[in-house]
């Protein structure tokens, strides 16, 4: 089904959800930052001070308004509909106009002062454009989207951070090395169809905008910029036609509050010309808001990455969790039902999505998303000097706070770290057989608190422990069994006469056990043998 919900429409859902508040009276736009970051809700700024148009953050700040953007009644449903837009995706369709040029401004009339684009982190450069879908053209792969943020310099320049290795950076150095301009357009305020699309890395000459319209279930709506020859998104709020200038990585930009929950530190980038400034009339500037803001939709990329390198190498996957703990960026925790090997092969596959830094592959029967269920495993199934993977020189991300300083425009290397929390193979499974208590199906503490009484169970005197200890016998001599099974099945006696029968059993030297624990008779087929026979 196509979704046709615009930016405004999903304000508006989010409002009629309680998950918006309408803020109208008078914000400094210093003050936004912060009061986003107190509030459970997305807010809406009505009066900025010295602004004519009014701000909105937050609105996919939680998983919850996430969740709700995307049209999910579960976040792992996210994942799904991406892989479904993945799978096919809805080339964009072109409109010849659209009301983000009711008003315009160029050339020398351009004037980012007059946007309330705010400042956030404490130690930022300077204010932040950060929800710019940004669409690109090279003259021979065509289109590219993505997110990238823009610090503004001057009333017509800002800076453009591509340190990271992606297809945005490649254009850019296309464009540097000719010795032209690259021209991007940058859509501000739009759905987060069209923000989780541009999200997605894309393999080179693929239309993100059609993954968009892949998870609308329909086209996304594209118009032509004036000054430059790229598309913007028809629903836009705000456009900024511009060109990233052949300046080379040369120009300070930064620092950051980045998705690191972190500040990041001042990289070497581009500048950018912006050409034109286009708005509705009644224009909302959307100020995406770092670092959650920035997570709940990024994950989700990875989760489909991930899982298609695994189904690649022919691992079949049981769950994934791409970590908050590592930023939704670094770490993954993947279980899967393995096969000899493939614990290693999982690991290799895993390791070459993306950013992707540390990876754990764990056996089926643990859970990823219990991180004492993960140590557990690790500290359970590893063997450091076989299980762990260590990968040098591998592509990093010039976030990564761990890694030494590099020159400008140099994309540092980093070491890429697998570890295989699967039992290995060899192992005997019975190592493996967690704890688990008799009774647990029938006996609750809740019935007992509130007066539940057990019966008695016959008592017996030594004659009939002696009889009883030959029925246990006739009993473990056809099959071997666990002293709980033997208690449950002669429940009909008080415990004590089970357990002196079993002693009885145990002194005339017929109980024995076998490999796995269980009781049996002392030279039967099922016996242990004894270390050294």
């Amino acid at each position: 089904m196509h979704d046709t919900e615009t930016f405004r429409g999903f304000l508006d859902r989010l409002r009629s959800a309680g998950e918006l508040i309408d803020l109208h009276q008078a914000v400094d736009i210093r003050h936004i930052a912060t009061l986003v970051d107190q509030s459970d809700k997305a807010l809406f700024f009505h009066n900025v001070i010295g602004y004519d148009v009014p701000v909105v953050s937050g609105i996919i700040r939680t998983q919850k308004r996430a969740m709700m953007s995307l049209g999910a009644d579960q976040y792992s449903q996210i994942e799904a509909k991406l892989k479904g837009a993945i799978d096919a995706p809805v080339p964009p369709v072109t409109l010849n106009s659209s009301p983000t040029h009711e008003v315009t401004m160029s050339g020398d009339e351009v004037d980012l002062y007059k946007l309330p684009i705010p400042m956030s982190s404490i130690y930022d450069g300077g204010p932040m454009i950060t929800a710019g879908v940004v669409i690109a053209r090279d003259p021979e792969y065509g289109l590219n989207s993505g997110i990238y943020r823009f610090i503004v310099k001057e009333k017509n320049l800002t800076g453009i951070d591509i340190v990271t290795p992606n297809n945005m950076r490649l254009f850019a150095q296309r464009a540097f090395e000719a010795g032209r301009p690259c021209p991007i357009s940058i859509s501000i305020g739009t759905h987060p169809y069209e923000i989780m699309g541009s999200g997605f890395r894309a393999p080179l000459g693929v239309d993100e905008m059609a993954i968009a319209g892949g998870l609308r279930g329909g086209p996304v709506q594209l118009a032509p910029c004036q000054t430059i020859d790229v598309p913007y998104i028809a629903d836009a709020e705000i456009v900024l036609e511009a060109e990233i200038l052949p300046t080379g990585w040369v120009w300070p930009e930064g620092r950051f509050g980045e998705f690191t929950r972190l500040m990041g530190g001042l990289h070497w980038n581009p500048i950018v010309r912006i050409k034109s400034v286009s708005m509705r009339k009644d224009a909302i500037y959307y100020a995406l808001h770092m670092p959650w803001e920035n997570t709940w939709l990024a994950a989700p990329t990875r989760y489909a990455a991930i899982r298609q390198a695994l189904k690649t190498a022919g691992v079949v996957v049981k769950d994934i969790n791409v970590t908050l703990g590592g930023c939704a960026f670094w770490h993954a925790v993947i279980s899967i039902k393995k096969q000899p090997g493939e614990g290693k092969n999982a690991l290799l596959a895993a390791l070459s999505v993306m950013d992707l830094k540390h990876v754990v592959v764990v056996d089926d029967d643990i859970d990823v998303f219990n991180p004492t269920d993960v140590e557990w495993a690790i500290a359970t199934r590893v063997q450091g000097d076989k299980d762990i993977m260590i990968v040098t020189g591998a592509r990093g991300k010039p976030l990564d706070p761990s890694l030494p300083p590099t020159p400008p425009g140099v994309v540092p290397t980093t070491a890429k770290v697998g570890i295989d929390a699967t039992i290995s193979e060899g192992i005997p499974k019975e190592r493996y057989e967690r704890i688990a208590y008799a009774y647990a199906d029938t006996a609750k503490i809740g019935d007992y608190a509130s007066g539940k009484t057990d019966p008695a169970g016959a008592l017996g005197n030594e004659d009939e422990v002696v009889k009883l200890a030959e029925a246990i016998a006739a009993m473990i001599g056809e099959t071997p069994r666990y002293y709980t099974d033997v208690a449950e099945a002669f429940s009909s006696y008080a415990f004590p006469v089970v357990a002196r029968a079993l002693g009885h059993l145990h002194a005339t030297e017929r109980l024995w056990q076998d490999p796995r624990g269980r009781m049996c008779l002392r030279g039967s087929a099922f016996a242990a043998k004894p270390p050294g026979q």
